[in-house]
């Protein structure tokens, strides 16, 4: 990547802290499970310790290079969390701005990171989740053209195509080409649409398999049940083999499973993806095949740590 779109420096020392996460190895998980390979890319190793540092860092960018984000412009953009902290830790870096629409009954560690880092947040209504912060950024943009580059996570092509570029060649180099499933949660669909797209290409055998919440009412923070919500323009419902539901409490089990067994805390949709996963591993040892199935965990679980499903046996 690059140094330097026009007369802003983006911060080559950030810049290079951004993907290229481990592939860990989720062995107790498939214990009991014959030849069943599950690994996971631990996107917490990133400097803002989720998977959307990749897609903010390409919509940054691309807005840059464009002449769309320059000097006296404010980044915009709506977010349940982990893209708002990551624009937040660039726009500090890179002397910007940042606003965000968010919905306020975000757990407080991400309140506290958004605001160790300077951004202003826009709070909108818990009930309306990521729609109600979607419609508030709309407006806010409308408002005030000038002032903004709207960023619109979930209309950018820069944010697929992050993942076309650093998180599917990872996955296809880490696993020497031996991958066999990818499994990915669907709130913008970025992780998802641009994975795929590359594992597609290098090999269409490839199994591609999403899951979103089973429900609108859901715990699973970041995502998205895409039947009743407003569905981002990058999202190619095609392009997955399969799709899958994961209920929240199934999400909030394997949370704990994980501490408990792998120790790995991980957050709420990272323990979704690992359920989902497993899902499929089932059914793939009761076939009697050999997968090597991959997915992400999109981040770790010291946002969630206030959340009251961990004191619960």
């Amino acid at each position: 990547m690059g140094t330097e779109c026009g007369e802003i420096e983006l911060g080559s020392t950030l810049e290079s802290r951004i993907g290229n996460t481990p592939l860990i190895r989720l062995n107790r998980m498939v214990r009991a499970l014959p030849d069943i390979t599950l690994l996971a890319k631990a996107e917490w190793h990133n400097p803002g310790g989720s998977v959307k540092d990749r897609a903010a860092l390409a919509m940054v960018r691309e807005a840059i290079s464009k002449g769309k984000l320059r000097r006296g412009k404010t980044i915009l953009d709506a977010t349940s969390g982990n893209t708002g902290i990551a624009l937040a830790m660039l726009g500090a870096a890179l002397e910007f701005r940042v606003v965000l629409a968010m919905p306020s009954n975000v757990s407080p560690e991400r309140k506290r990171i958004l605001q160790a880092y300077g951004a202003q947040v826009e709070w909108t209504k818990p009930g309306e989740s990521s729609d109600g912060a979607i419609r508030r950024a709309r407006e806010l943009a409308g408002n005030d053209p000038e002032r903004f580059c709207y960023l619109d996570q979930y209309s950018n092509d820069a944010n697929w195509r992050a993942h076309y570029d650093t998180t599917g060649l990872e996955i296809w180099r880490q696993t020497d080409g031996r991958v066999t499933h990818f499994v990915a949660g669907l709130g913008t669909s970025g992780t998802f649409m641009g994975t795929t797209r590359r594992l597609k290409e290098l090999n269409p055998e490839i199994q591609a398999i999403s899951f979103q919440p089973d429900s609108p009412f859901h715990g699973l923070e970041g995502m998205k049940h895409m039947a009743t919500s407003i569905v981002p323009k990058i999202y190619d419902p095609k392009l997955a083999d399969r799709e899958l539901e994961v209920k929240t409490e199934a999400a909030y089990s394997m949370a704990k499973q994980l501490a408990r067994e792998e120790g790995l805390l991980v957050g709420i949709s990272a323990a979704a993806a690992v359920a989902a996963s497993l899902r499929i591993a089932q059914e793939e040892a009761a076939a009697g095949r050999s997968p090597v199935i991959v997915t992400v965990l999109p981040d770790s679980a010291d946002k969630y740590l206030s959340d009251r499903f961990w004191e619960e046996a």
